[in-house]
Formats: structure tokens, C-alpha cells, sequence
């Protein structure tokens, strides 16, 4: 029972003391009946203080939250009021018959002391469950209001920069003090000109009602960064458009394939900001055709804040420009010098002021010297940082490209306070700093990947410190929530120019191991000449099979895989991978040692999909890589190296040719899965009944009846007894899978054995209707027999599915057993026909019948619909169930249905929205996150009290969905969580839930295929 469901089972069991002491009431004018209602009032009392006491030690380390601690000591409370009530009630009735009638007399003279008794335990009841329920209810109203609330787009102002009189004038322009829908922003790099913008997108003016959103370009986003590639440039340009749609709630995730059409995404643009009233920031915008694309959009009431430093975007004719220059940025500069000081005015330096002119007054220049200068309170100190900054000045490094000669000036001494504040940091800060310089900074970076640098360069523990330093001194920015690190467009100039010193830190003066190390994260995060250069570094390790480096080399790939901010990302960098690792792949294996075996077959599996077996599996069929493999797996004891062969092992057996199948199922060593199965191995259990399946449905019978002879099928129903929720539910599929196959699994499948199975398992019966239903039960043993293709044919040619798709549709509401028995031997032909049959009821639309069903307004109807939906689902034609959800809109239908004001409908709706995760797919699991199914199901959370239980059964489903690859797995489960974070932001319920799913997480994630979680500690 968790926390939060406590006081829902309090509730019941006060609701039914209600009940009772309106029957005592009841029996008090009967006297013989009295003892009897008081023995059950105390038996619910006796409960009440049981549930007290369990709850109260089982969740002893949540106590901390004082809305649980307050609900438990009301009920403590409440158990003791009740108590000498109770006992004075005993008394009373208690009496010999000669005292009770005396007693009736008395009462008829002076009142009824019982009942003043009921009365006061009444009392304290209701008092209760009011206090209980009126929390919940202010709640629900807040939420109704709530969500009658249209959405307003905010934007965030910067921290540090004063509102200047540049403000005032723009937020006039908006106003209504020009008819021009574009503003431009232009002035030099790091001038202020986005937070100008940003100050006024945060303080909007009213007549933005729809608010307002940033959408940064760069010049990532500009003809010359695509090196005149037109294509590239509209796909860069289409991506940011498909970002901004994302941003508005126009699209729920960006689509792959749209972001290759420029044009689509424009149209589409059109239609989001229809009867829009939104002020969209265009921030740092190089081309024109950007803004004019915008511009043209009709049908909106939108203005554009647009902020460039590029001189030809300025010339937009219709347009009113907003140029920040030195008098403009003069009467904030001391402002932001205080700022990031830390110092008042009083103690500035008078030389203060020679510094601010040194400096041109420019925003970022004084906020990156004040912050250098933090605390700094002697007047050398300060000339000594003005004489340093015209010297870092003069040496800085060129800028490579620039628009003019201002702009170029500008950047000379930007980059000399940059140097300034590098030479004023710790050695450590300086050494990482340079490092970055080799890293893409075009999209935001994780921290993982930082601390893989780190790792190379100084002490683990440090690295908090040394980052901290960089961010202090303005050299790089962190986005808390997502552990995402970024830099100022200026500062990923200025890392321009030291990209050749960190390549020759990283890998040309690192030690061989190092090197091996970091390699394929630069491949996947580098600069595109950088990756070019470890890609090199990656083919030297594997290729001449360096054993050391090799091992590092693919363990690193293995970690960075993992931190992948996207599928899309994954993809490119599996891709790559793959190319690399695959020619190789076949020595590696004949001719490595064990470690490097072990890790190679986590990289495969990781990496490998069925187009990467097809092609590289003839050459491990070739050069006898099944006896290696089977052999270290034999006498290997480490478990992790275990589960990674199998898994190699498994998926060589699903693709490989029928001779491969059948050499590794004779020379697979078998007792090794069923001690893998055992219930203390729990970590591993999802690589093994991944392999498990994949062998299976390679070797057919020959597989089922090698896995009986080692008793692989008593290890599946040990777990079936003594499992969890996830190992039962593999332990069923499989099981499954040995029954359809015929042989000895029958056995395995007694009725004893399937009353282990969880109840979303078990169909439920309907076998105690006899009379209005004869009939239908007389079919149920011919159904259970549909299985052989006799009968099955039969059943498929007789008018049997069509007359049941009937019953189901037009069946009347007061005939309820009729229809649910309709679902239930429909149930059970998709259970024991698998395929031919589901075929047959998609014929007669049996499937959207079902989910219509699941939304009506009776229980039971709507139990014996999802029952049946949920069997579909997981029998043999269960992908055609799927489609069919998909196709129809159903799935849409079903996340929609989550919202639903009907407790039940909402129950069933979360059910079957889960156990489509399980049997679905990668693009089925996308268009669930596109319909905002996290979302919701966070929202279900908190109005339930957060418990967390339908966010982790999500992540469940994931775990347990069988077509997707472990990596998908990974990187999907790492996105709910991200979403889970966003969704709970500031709620009440936040630190609850979260903990609920970091509690899944870090013992679920254990025994991914794969997953390289066991990985060795490089030092």
C-alpha cells in the first residue's frame, strides 16, 4: 500500500463505522441485537488502529511530510476518541435483562445515554472524513479554475541588467506608436541587445494577451555557416521553425521528417499563429529572409523583436530600428559593474570610472571584468586590471570573420576581458576552459560529457568547484533543471581561436588510454574538423587492436550513447559507430581477451540494429565467433559479462542463418540462464528475457524443448510467485510463448499456475451467469479449442464473430451481462486463435467497439471492454490490435479519454494508455509523448494525491516494451523523467513523485540490455 492510498483505506473502513453505529442506533431499541453491532463497531475500530500502526512503521522515512504526518496523527486521534465511547457502550448493554428494562424505563424519563454515546462517535466519524476531504475539494476547484485559464508564452528578463530609457521607447513603439510589426535591435556583439529585448518581452505590454516567446538563430543559422549549401541552410532554418512551433504548444515534439521542408513548416507557421496576439523575440537573427518570413504571416496580431548585428538584415526597409550605441549602454554600465562586483557605490575605486571607459562601457566587457574583480576593494588591484585588459587586448587572437571594422574592434577588446578573466581563474578552470574549445557549442552541451573531459584533465572531486569558476566569470552558462551547459555567442567565437589547443591537450599530448577515452565523445559533441580527427582516433584503437585502448574506446562509446539529448541524436552518432566498429567486429572477437569480449558485445547490442547484423553477421558465422562466445560465457563467473553475451549470443541466433540458430542454442550453456533468472538476480532479469525471446522466436520448438530440459520453465514460475510486477509480467509473456509452441510447456500452464499471474493477467470470469446466458456459455469449450486449425476454421466461417460484434454494439444497456460476455469470448478467440481471429475482427471494427465501450458510463461494461482490449493486445495478433488504435485515432481517443470527469473511464483509459506502451513501438511510444501523455498522466498524479504510480507504470511499460532497443529504452525513459521534472516544477506534489521515480529509475535501469551500467570505472 503506498502513502498516499492510506487514507483512502482509513476513509472506507470510517465510512463503514458510519454505517455500523446507524445500525447500533438501529439495534438499541433491540437489545438482543445490541452486542452484536457493538462487537463489529469494535472490529472496524480494531482495523482503524491496525492500519494506523502498519502505516505508521512501514512509512516511518516519509514522515517528514507534514501533510502525511498530520492525516496519521488524526487518525491516531480519532482512534482514541473512539475507544472509551466504545467501551461505555459495552457497559450499557452489557446489563442483565431485568437492569435493561429498568434502563428503558429510566431512558423514557431522563434520555438515552447510548445514543448520546452514537451520537458523539458519530460525530467525531463525519468530523473526519470532512476534515480529509475538504482539502481535496479547494484543490479540485483551484485546478477547474485553473484550467479554464488560457496559457500566456513568458519570456525571462536577465539578471543584472538595468531597465534603460531604450526600454521605455520600444515598449512605446508597441503600444500603438508605430504600425510597423517589425522592431530591430541591432548594435555590437555583447552590447545588450537581447537583454534589451528580453526586458521588454518580460514586462509585456496588454495588448499581448497570447504573451510572449524568445527563438534564438545564431549564425549557425546563416548562408555563410552552411558555406553557401542552400539545402543545408533551409533545413537549419526549417528546424528552428519546427523548434518555435514546439515552443508555442503549436506541435508537441518536433517531427524528423517536417524539418526537412522548409515550405511545409511555413505553412504550418501561418496556421499556429492564426489570431495570435504574441510578441515574438527573434533573437540574433543573420539573414533577412528570416525576419521576412515572419513578417508576411497574416491573419495575426503578432510584433517581432528582433535583435542582429549583421548590417544587411538592418536595411529591412519595413521595419522601425532600434540602435543601441556607447551614449545608450553609458548609463547602465556602472550599474552592472556594482552588480557583478558585489560592491556599493560608495566602495567602488575611483579608477573605477577609468576601467567602465577602458571598457567602452560595453555590457559584457564590464560584467566579465566586474566579476574577475568581485569583492575587490584596492585601487592597484584595479589598475593593474586595466593596464592587463589593453594588453590582453592587443594580443588577443583575431577574430576569423567579421561584418565591419567596428564590430571587429569591438571584439578585439571583448576578447581581452575574456583573457583577462581566463588568467585571473585557478589553473584548473584555465586547463577546462581551453578544453571546451573543441567542443560544438551550437546546441547546449550535458554535463556528462564535461565531466568526461575533466576526467582526463584533473581530481573527480573538483570538477563542481572548477565549473563553478568558468560560470562565475561569465566564460559559460548552466541550465539547471536539465544539467545542460551553454556559452555567449562571443564566447564560442573567442573558442574558436584555442580549438587547435585543446585538440593537441586532449589527444595529441594525452596519454594512449586517454585518448582512447575521450574520442568518441568528441565524435559525438566535437566540432566538425575535431570529430573528423577522433573518428581517426577511434578506427586506430579497434583497428590494431590495442587491447587497453580497444576496451576504454568502447566503453567511453557505450557511456556517450547514453547521455544523447535525442533519438535523432543517438541515431547519427549509432550510425557512425557502427561504421567503425563493425569491420572489426569479427577479430575482435576471435582474437581478444575476455574484457574486451565482454565489453564489445555491450557495444554491439548497443549499437547493432537487424540492418547491422544482416550485414557484418557472415564474417562472426565464419571465423567460429559461437565457440568463443559460448565458451567465456560458460566459465566466466562475473554476471554482467554473462548478460552481455547472451544478449550477443541471442540476436546472432534471430538473424543469423538457421545452421547459426542451432549452434548456439547446442552450445549456449543454459544452466547459466536459469541461475540468471533466480529472484536475487533480479538486476539482470531484462537482458535475460530479452534474450530469451529473441531465442525463442529463432529456434521455435528446438529452443522451447532445450530450455525444459535445463527447467528454464520453473525459474519463470519461481518468478511468477516471488517476482516483481516487471518479472512477472516477462515471466507470463514468455511462458506464453513456450505454450503456443506446443511440447512440454503445457505442462508448465495449470490452472494452479495461473492463479500466480497478476490480476491485469487473468480474464475476468463470467461464469457464475446461468440462466440469461446459457448459451453464450455453452460456446466458451469450443472456443478454448479454436486453438486447432480444425475448429478454428470453423469458427472463422460461421457467423459466430459477427453475430458477438453485434451484441457488442447494439446490446441494450439493461442487457450489461450480455455485452460483457460478448467481450469476454471475444477475449478469449483472440487469446486462443491469436491472429486469424484478431483479422476476423477487424473486419467488423470489434476494436474501436471495445474502446467506445471503455467510455460509456457503466463499470462493469467498461471493466469487461478493457479486460478483453488488454488480452488482444498481448496475444498472438496483438501488433494488428495496435495498428488498429493507431490507424483509427483510437490511441488519440484513449490519452484524450485520461482527462475524462469519470473516475472510471479515466482508471481504464490509463490502463490501456500503459499497456499500449508495452506492446507498442518507437514511432507508436513517439506519438504518445506528442499527445502529451506524460503530461497527463503527471496531472492524474497530482489530483489522486501523487503517488507516483502511474508516472513509474509508464516507465514500467517502457522497460518492458520488447521492440525497442535498450539504448531507445534509455533515452526514452530519461525524456519522461525530464518532462515529469518540467510538469511538477513548483508543486506541492514534486518532491513526492520525483522521489517515487527516482526509486524506479535507480533500480530499474540495472539490467538494461546493454546498458553498460556495470561498466568499468575508468581511472
Amino acid at each position: 500500500m503506498d502513502a498516499l492510498q492510506v487514507i483512502s483505506s482509513a476513509t472506507q473502513i470510517v465510512s463503514s463505522m458510519v454505517m455500523a453505529i446507524g445500525a447500533l442506533e438501529q439495534a438499541s431499541r433491540d437489545l438482543d441485537d445490541a452486542p452484536m453491532r457493538i462487537r463489529s463497531l469494535e472490529q472496524f475500530v480494531y482495523e482503524l488502529e491496525s492500519l494506523a500502526r502498519r502505516i505508521k512503521q512501514k512509512h516511518a522515512y516519509k514522515l517528514h511530510d507534514s501533510q502525511l504526518d498530520h492525516q496519521i496523527q488524526s487518525l491516531t486521534a480519532l482512534v482514541d476518541r473512539l475507544h472509551p465511547n466504545i467501551m461505555k457502550a459495552r457497559r450499557i448493554v452489557s446489563r442483565s435483562k431485568v437492569k435493561n428494562f429498568a434502563r428503558i424505563i429510566w431512558n423514557s424519563v431522563i434520555g438515552d445515554p447510548l445514543g448520546k454515546i452514537l451520537n458523539s462517535m458519530k460525530h467525531d466519524l463525519n468530523w473526519w472524513l470532512e476534515s480529509q476531504i475538504v482539502t481535496e475539494q479547494v484543490e479540485n476547484v483551484i485546478e477547474t479554475t485553473a484550467r479554464n485559464i488560457p496559457i500566456r508564452l513568458k519570456v525571462s528578463s536577465d539578471q543584472g541588467y538595468p531597465i534603460s530609457s531604450k526600454c521605455a521607447y520600444v515598449r512605446n513603439l508597441l503600444e500603438g506608436g508605430s504600425p510597423r510589426r517589425v522592431i530591430l535591435i541591432v548594435g555590437l556583439s555583447g552590447i545588450g541587445k537581447s537583454c534589451l529585448a528580453r526586458q521588454v518581452a518580460s514586462d509585456l505590454p496588454p495588448n499581448f494577451v497570447d504573451g510572449a516567446v524568445e527563438l534564438g538563430f545564431g549564425q549557425y543559422c546563416s548562408r555563410a555557416a552552411c558555406l553557401g549549401d542552400k539545402e543545408e541552410y533551409q533545413r537549419r532554418l526549417a528546424r528552428k521553425l519546427c523548434k518555435f512551433l514546439v515552443q508555442i504548444g503549436f506541435w508537441k515534439k518536433i517531427n524528423d521528417e517536417s524539418c526537412r521542408d522548409l515550405e511545409y513548416v511555413s505553412c504550418m507557421l501561418q496556421e499556429a499563429l492564426y489570431g495570435k496576439r504574441i510578441l515574438i523575440l527573434l533573437e540574433d537573427v543573420w539573414e533577412q529572409d528570416i525576419v521576412e518570413r515572419f513578417a508576411k504571416l497574416y491573419d495575426n496580431d503578432c510584433r517581432y523583436l528582433v535583435t542582429t548585428r549583421n548590417e544587411s538584415v538592418y536595411e529591412i526597409t519595413e521595419a522601425d530600428k532600434v540602435e543601441l550605441g556607447k551614449d545608450d549602454i553609458r548609463e547602465i554600465s556602472k550599474t552592472i559593474l556594482l552588480y557583478h562586483s558585489l560592491l556599493r557605490e560608495d566602495e567602488l575605486p575611483e579608477v573605477a570610472e577609468t576601467l567602465l571607459e577602458r571598457c567602452g562601457h560595453h555590457p559584457l566587457t564590464v560584467a566579465v571584468m566586474g566579476k574577475a574583480l568581485r569583492k575587490e576593494l584596492r585601487p592597484e588591484k584595479w589598475e593593474k586590471a586595466i593596464a592587463n585588459l589593453s594588453t590582453y587586448a592587443t594580443c588577443a587572437p583575431g577574430p576569423i570573420s567579421y561584418v565591419n571594422e567596428k564590430e571587429a574592434k569591438n571584439t578585439v577588446t571583448i576578447f581581452g576581458s575574456l583573457e583577462f578573466s581566463l588568467e585571473a581563474m585557478p589553473t584548473d578552470s584555465k586547463r577546462l576552459f581551453t578544453a571546451l574549445a573543441a567542443l560544438s557549442w551550437v546546441e547546449p552541451i550535458p554535463e556528462t560529457c564535461l565531466e568526461a573531459f575533466w576526467s582526463i584533465l584533473g581530481q573527480e572531486s573538483l570538477f563542481s568547484l572548477t565549473v563553478c569558476k568558468l560560470i562565475e566569470g561569465s566564460l559559460l552558462r548552466k541550465d539547471d533543471p536539465d544539467s545542460l551547459y551553454q556559452v555567449h555567442d562571443m564566447v564560442s567565437l573567442y573558442l574558436d581561436s584555442k580549438t587547435n589547443d585543446s585538440v593537441r591537450m586532449l589527444l595529441t599530448d594525452s596519454s594512449s588510454e586517454e585518448n582512447a577515452f575521450i574520442s568518441p565523445w568528441l565524435f559525438i559533441f566535437g566540432k566538425e574538423a575535431v570529430k573528423r580527427v577522433s573518428e581517426q582516433q577511434i578506427e586506430l584503437s579497434l583497428s590494431h587492436l590495442q587491447e587497453k585502448q580497444a576496451v576504454i574506446t568502447l566503453e567511453a562509446i557505450t557511456q556517450a550513447l547514453e547521455v544523447s539529448i535525442s533519438i535523432s541524436e543517438f541515431e547519427a552518432s549509432r550510425v557512425g559507430f557502427c561504421k567503425m566498429l563493425g569491420p572489426n567486429i569479427a577479430r575482435i572477437i576471435l582474437d581478444g581477451s575476455e574484457d574486451l569480449v565482454s565489453v564489445s558485445a555491450i557495444a554491439i547490442t548497443n549499437l547493432f540494429t537487424k540492418a547491422d547484423y544482416s550485414e557484418y553477421i557472415l564474417s562472426l558465422e565464419n571465423m567460429g565467433a559461437v565457440d568463443k562466445l559460448a565458451f567465456i560465457m560458460e566459465t566466466c563467473e562475473d554476471p554482467l559479462i554473462q548478460t552481455s553475451i547472451l544478449t550477443l549470443l541471442a540476436n546472432l541466433a534471430e538473424f543469423g542463418t538457421q545452421s547459426t540458430t542451432d549452434e548456439i542454442l547446442q552450445r549456449l550453456p543454459m544452466s547459466r540462464l536459469a541461475d540468471l533468472l533466480s529472484p536475487v538476480a533480479e538486476e539482470w532479469h531484462d537482458s535475460v528475457f530479452t534474450s530469451l525471446m529473441s531465442l525463442t522466436k529463432a529456434g521455435k520448438s528446438k529452443a522451447v524443448e532445450r530450455m525444459f530440459s535445463f527447467e528454464i520453465d520453473k525459474s519463470l514460475i519461481q518468478l511468477l510467485e516471488t517476482g516483481s510486477d516487471v518479472a512477472q509480467n516477462n515471466a507470463i509473456v514468455i511462458l506464453k510463448m513456450f505454450y503456443e509452441l506446443g511440447g512440454p510447456a503445457n505442462g508448465s500452464l495449470r490452472p494452479g499456475t495461473l492463479n500466480l499471474l497478476p490480476w491485469q493477467a487473468r480474464p475476468s470470469s463470467r461464469k457464475d451467469t446461468k440462466l440469461v446466458l446459457g448459451a453464450m456459455q455453452d460456446l466458451i469449450p469450443i472456443v478454448e479449442k479454436v486453438k486447432e486449425l480444425k475448429i478454428r476454421d470453423m469458427i472463422l466461417r460461421s457467423p459466430l464473430v459477427q453475430r458477438l460484434s453485434e451484441l457488442l454494439k447494439h446490446g441494450q444497456m439493461d442487457k450489461k451481462e450480455v455485452k460483457c460476455e460478448s467481450a469476454f469470448l471475444l477475449m478469449k478467440l483472440a487469446c486462443s486463435g491469436g491472429e486469424p481471429c484478431i483479422k476476423k475482427f477487424l473486419e467488423f471494427d470489434i476494436v474501436i467497439e471495445l474502446v467506445k465501450m471503455m467510455q460509456c458510463t457503466v463499470t462493469e461494461l467498461q471493466d469487461s471492454a478493457y479486460t478483453a482490449l488488454h488480452n488482444m493486445l498481448f496475444s498472438n495478433g496483438g501488433v494488428l490490435v495496435l495498428n488498429e488504435l493507431l490507424q483509427a485515432g483510437l490511441v488519440d481517443r484513449l490519452i484524450h479519454s485520461m482527462e475524462s470527469k469519470s473516475l472510471k473511464t479515466r482508471e481504464v483509459s490509463v490502463h490501456c494508455v500503459l499497456d499500449i506502451v508495452e506492446v507498442g513501438n518507437k514511432t507508436c511510444v513517439e506519438r504518445m509523448f506528442s499527445l502529451q501523455v506524460v503530461e497527463k498522466l503527471v496531472k492524474i498524479e497530482r489530483v489522486t494525491g501523487g503517488t507516483g504510480e502511474h508516472v513509474v507504470g509508464l516507465l514500467k511499460g517502457i522497460s518492458k516494451c520488447k521492440n525497442l532497443t535498450g539504448p531507445e529504452r534509455k533515452v526514452m525513459k530519461q525524456q519522461v523523467v525530464k518532462k515529469v521534472r518540467v510538469a511538477l516544477k513548483g508543486h506541492k506534489l514534486e518532491a513526492q513523485i520525483l522521489a517515487a521515480v527516482d526509486t524506479f529509475m535507480s533500480g530499474g535501469s540495472k539490467g538494461g540490455s546493454g546498458s553498460g551500467s556495470g561498466s568499468r570505472k575508468r581511472k
